[in-house]
Formats: C-alpha cells, sequence, structure tokens
C-alpha cells in the first residue's frame, strides 16, 4: 500500500494504516520554550485530553461529537507557578511532569498534575446558568442602596449565553518531596495515589493534604553509597495492593502493600540477564528505565529505555517477553550522543487502548520534540515497523485502523 499525503501506510491491505488527522498548535521553528509540551493524558473514555507544558500551563481538549477523531480545545488554566526554595536557594520550576485523570462520577472532572515539588487536584466544572435576583446587589455586581430595599426576593438561576469552564484548585499536596518527582499514579480504589521521586514513594489519600505515608525509601546513610535512583512508578489498574517501581539499573520492582509497611524488600524482581560480552562505558546509562506501564488487564507491563520497549509477563519475572529494538541505529552513535546529552533523554511508552470492534479506529497523540516513533505489534505486522515523525510543540492526531489480533504498543 502506498503511502498518501495524509499519513503513511504498512503492510498490505487490512493491516496497519495511519491517517493523518489534526493538529493542535503552530508548526514553527523557533519556538517559545514556555509552550513546549511536557506531559499529555487522556482522561478514560477518551473524551477529554490533557496537556502540560513548561510554562505550568494545563490545556483540555474535548472530543468534537460531530468530527471523527477531531479536538477542540475545551479549557485552559494556569496549574502552576514558578516558585523559590529559600532554604536550599532553589528555583522551582513551573513545568508539568506529568498529569492523571480522575474516574469521572458527574459531569465535573478531576485530575491531577505535579511539577518537580507540588501535586495539586483540578476540578474542572461548567457553568451553564447565573445567580439572579439578589436583594443587597444588582446582577452586575453593584451595592444597592438599602433604604430602597423594601422587599425580600429569593435569588434564582438564569441562563447564559455562552459556556463557561472553571478550573478551580480543590488539593494542594506540598512538603513531602526532598527531589523532583517524576511519577504520580492513581489507585484503582479511586481514593489514594502514590508520588515518586529520585529516592522515595510516597502514599496519598486523596482528601488528607498534610500527611503522606513512605511506601518505599532507597536513600542511603550515605549519598556516596547511591547506586541508583528511581525513574517511574506506577500501580496496578486492578490489584489496589500492588504497584512497581522502576529503577536506573535497569530493574523493576513488583511491591505488595500487604506484606510489610515499609515496602523496601519487593515481592518480584523484573530483570534481563545482563550480556557480559555486550557491556561497554554506555550500558548502565541506556539500560536506565524511563517509563513502565501495566496493560488494562493487569497481566503484563511494558518498560521503555533508551534503545528498546520490553513487554513483560508478571507471572515471569527471569526475563522478558518480547523485547523491541526501536532506536538500535543509535547503538554506533553512542558517543557523539554522550558528548551532546542527547543520551540522557528519556522517553515514554503507553499501551494501545482496548477495542469492541475489529476495525474500531483509535486516535493517538504524541508529545515530545524531536523524533517520535511509533510501534505496532500484530500477528502479520513485523515488529521492525517503525515509523519515523518530526514534532515540535504541537500535537499531532493520527487514527490507526488494523485488525486487533495482537497488542499495539505506542511511544
Amino acid at each position: 500500500m502506498a503511502s498518501g499525503s495524509n499519513g503513511p501506510a504498512i503492510g498490505s491491505n487490512n493491516e496497519l494504516q495511519w491517517y493523518f488527522s489534526q493538529v493542535k498548535g503552530t508548526i514553527e521553528e523557533d519556538i517559545n520554550e514556555a509552550d513546549i509540551i511536557t506531559a499529555v493524558q487522556f482522561n478514560h473514555d477518551g473524551e477529554f485530553l490533557a496537556t502540560g507544558d513548561k510554562g505550568g500551563r494545563v490545556v483540555i481538549f474535548q472530543k468534537d461529537p460531530g468530527a471523527k477523531g477531531e479536538y477542540s480545545v475545551y479549557s485552559t488554566f494556569q496549574s502552576h507557578e514558578p516558585q523559590f526554595d529559600y532554604l536550599k536557594s532553589l528555583e522551582i520550576e513551573e513545568k508539568i511532569n506529568e498529569i492523571q485523570w480522575l474516574k469521572r462520577l458527574n459531569n465535573n472532572l478531576f485530575l491531577l498534575s505535579t511539577n518537580d515539588k507540588t501535586i495539586k487536584l483540578w476540578k474542572v466544572s461548567e457553568r451553564r446558568y447565573r445567580m439572579n435576583g439578589f436583594n443587597l446587589h444588582d446582577e452586575y455586581g453593584v451595592q444597592r442602596d438599602l433604604n430602597s430595599v423594601n422587599t425580600l426576593r429569593i435569588p434564582y438561576l438564569v441562563p447564559v449565553d455562552e459556556l463557561t469552564v472553571e478550573a478551580t484548585p480543590k488539593r494542594v499536596y506540598d512538603k513531602a518531596h526532598v527531589y523532583h518527582v517524576n511519577s504520580i499514579s492513581l489507585n484503582s480504589d479511586d481514593e489514594t495515589f502514590l508520588s515518586a521521586d529520585d529516592l522515595r514513594i510516597n502514599l496519598w489519600h486523596l482528601d488528607y493534604i498534610n500527611e503522606c505515608y513512605m511506601l518505599v525509601d532507597i536513600k542511603p546513610a550515605n549519598m556516596e553509597d547511591l547506586t541508583e535512583v528511581i525513574t517511574a512508578a506506577k500501580f496496578h489498574p486492578t490489584n489496589c495492593n500492588h504497584f512497581v517501581y522502576s529503577s536506573s539499573k535497569g530493574t523493576i520492582r513488583l511491591c505488595d502493600m500487604r506484606e510489610q509497611a515499609l515496602c523496601d524488600q519487593h515481592s518480584k524482581l523484573f530483570e534481563e540477564p545482563e550480556d557480559n560480552g555486550s557491556r561497554s562505558f554506555f550500558s548502565e546509562i541506556i539500560s536506565s528505565i524511563s517509563d513502565v506501564k501495566f496493560s488494562s488487564c493487569g497481566r503484563y507491563m511494558v518498560s521503555r529505555d533508551y534503545l528498546t520497549i520490553k513487554l513483560w509477563d508478571l507471572n515471569m519475572d527471569s526475563r522478558p517477553v518480547e523485547t523491541y529494538n526501536v532506536h538500535e541505529y543509535l547503538r554506533s552513535k553512542l558517543c557523539s550522543l554522550y558528548e551532546n546529552d542527547c543520551i540522557f533523554d528519556k522517553f515514554e511508552v503507553v499501551w494501545g487502548g482496548p477495542s469492541k470492534y475489529p476495525f474500531e479506529p483509535m486516535p493517538r497523540i504524541y508529545e515530545r520534540s524531536g523524533l517520535l516513533f511509533i510501534l505496532a505489534r500484530n500477528a502479520r505486522i513485523p515488529p521492525r515497523s517503525v515509523l519515523p515523525m518530526k514534532v515540535g510543540n504541537t500535537l499531532q492526531v493520527y487514527t490507526l485502523r488494523f485488525r486487533l489480533d495482537g497488542v499495539s504498543v505506542v511511544l
């Protein structure tokens, strides 16, 4: 199948095809650094999409009911502001590191957003009515003459011409992380969530902002003995007592909160055996896991390091089920990447959503400035089918159509 102007295609008919759908933002070489997107997250039903940028802003897009797979701006608000830690003489950036949606229970939307130090719970609500008929002031807020008030009126609601969307901070969870927060994850009980920095993982309850419980602490007594840091942490999608965290040594630890209060001792350790013959100066750097995600069923998880994606089965911790070489061509250029610090770039990985129909279109939005790669595993599509795309500070929406007899993985 030939590639069209609206998107490239891979394989023969009815296998894999990408259709270019939408761009949010401007494609320019010279961009404002504050506009660079740093976090992207769909809500649970895919109707809303939240993005965070380096300027601390959160932009929420809503799926257009008329246009299939297209999104329009729903709300924009300033989530975080730059701060300064006077005790440590450190400036805290407003950059959004991660966004997590809470399950929708009513017409309001709730989401968690975090920068390096502070986590906030936001309520996004719609206002379709305004209050009218006040006793002490008119509809414009002007104070009435008290001598002219001789009757008692009952306020009433009046429909407004334009829909107003308000974002209100409901909780602020701070002063619990000494190091930079790299992950937040909502628990399946919808009441608690975890936050992870380089050395510690904390457990929070959504209703309490002044206290949290430390689940993991890998900080050594002497910092010179530090050999690894936490890079990502995620709750299990169905078991509220299980969570995993990855490290810079390329390992993933599965912990059970029922076994002990402080989860310093893991239940399982997922680690691929190292090939001593291929070990080099860069082996430890490129083996650092930058992201880990559970599948929706909770049986599998996928991890991302600098050059590969690994698919793990929770019942087999000795080696990954499959390994995808994504950036294999960069292996010969690691020295140059080390000199310009590109070897320390972090990449994320996302599971493809579940499908009810064989050819259900699945919209995907990708974030990253630089090269992006899309990888799909299907019974009739080889794992090496990789598409490079260059993206700036824009969101590019693609629709994937293929028969779901495998698992799709999107980076």
